[in-house]
């Protein structure tokens, strides 16, 4: 993922799971077309300067690029994936493996057919007044 316009419709779009060090964005795009030659998901990383120095940065975005390449066998084509570190990233980085496994576990829900997130308003009737009055 390269563009700012696939982040920014990715993190307002898409499902949300956060955790102490990171916070997790996914949206799956079956109608639109990806870029020419796309083999398969689309993944990006957000590291702000509150995390830390640009080495300190590029340290946690190494990390975090390792541990999601191993977790792409199962990630349909279609995803766009947006992994945000918060500063707890770098101050805790023994926390990050965990905290990714259990944001990804989440997050996979979604690429599932058939998934409602829960809370949501699908599938609810709406309610209806009771006998002898009007809707109006």
């Amino acid at each position: 993922m390269r563009s700012g316009a696939d982040f920014t419709q990715t993190v307002r779009r898409g499902h949300r799971i956060g955790t102490r060090t990171l916070v997790l964005h996914s949206v799956v795009d079956e109608g639109t077309a990806g870029p020419e030659g796309q083999q398969g998901p689309l993944v990006g990383f957000l590291v702000s300067k509150a995390v830390g120095t640009a080495v300190v940065r590029n340290r946690v975005k190494r990390r975090l690029r390792h541990l999601v390449a191993q977790r792409l066998d199962g990630t349909p084509p279609v995803a766009r994936v947006v992994v945000r570190a918060l500063p707890a990233a770098a101050t805790d980085p023994d926390r990050v493996p965990d905290d990714l496994g259990y944001a990804w576990s989440r997050i996979a829900r979604q690429w599932q057919p058939g998934y409602q997130p829960a809370g949501s308003r699908h599938g609810r009737r709406t309610p209806q007044p009771p006998d002898g009055e009007d809707a109006c």
